[in-house]
C-alpha cells in the first residue's frame, strides 16, 4: 500500500519559514521523482518544486530564490523548505510521486499552510 504522509504545515508570518516533510511508503522511492505541489482555494492545483531520482531540480517561477526542495534516500522522505513567505503562498500544499517509466502518480492527502500577519 503506498502512503505518502505530508507535515509541517501550519501557520505563520509573512516573511517567516517553514519546512514541509513527506514521507514514503511502499514505493521504490529511489526511482520516484519526486514533487511538491499545491492548491489555493478556488484556483487550480500547481507544480511549487520537483526533484528526479538523480537529484535535479526545478522550481515554479513564484518561488524560486526562497523555496528549496531536497529529498533523503535512505528514510524515504523528501522536503519542501520555505523562507520568506508571503501572504500569496497560502494554500494547500501535496506531495508527489511520479515514476518514470509508467508515469503513475502518488498523492498525499496534504498539508495547509497559512501566511498572515
Amino acid at each position: 500500500q503506498v502512503q505518502l504522509v505530508e507535515s509541517g504545515g501550519g501557520l505563520v508570518q509573512p516573511g517567516g519559514s517553514l519546512r514541509l516533510s513527506c514521507a514514503a511508503s511502499g514505493i521504490g522511492f529511489n526511482i520516484y521523482a519526486m514533487g511538491w505541489y499545491r492548491q489555493a482555494p478556488g484556483k487550480q492545483r500547481e507544480l511549487v518544486a520537483r526533484i528526479s531520482s538523480g537529484g535535479n531540480t526545478d522550481y515554479a517561477d513564484s518561488v524560486k530564490g526562497r523555496f528549496t526542495i531536497s529529498r533523503d534516500n535512505a528514510i524515504n522522505t523528501v522536503y519542501l523548505q520555505m523562507n520568506s513567505l508571503k501572504p500569496e503562498d497560502s494554500a494547500v500544499y501535496y506531495c508527489n510521486a511520479l515514476h518514470p517509466g509508467s508515469l503513475i502518480n502518488y498523492w498525499g492527502k496534504g498539508s495547509l499552510v497559512t501566511v498572515s500577519s
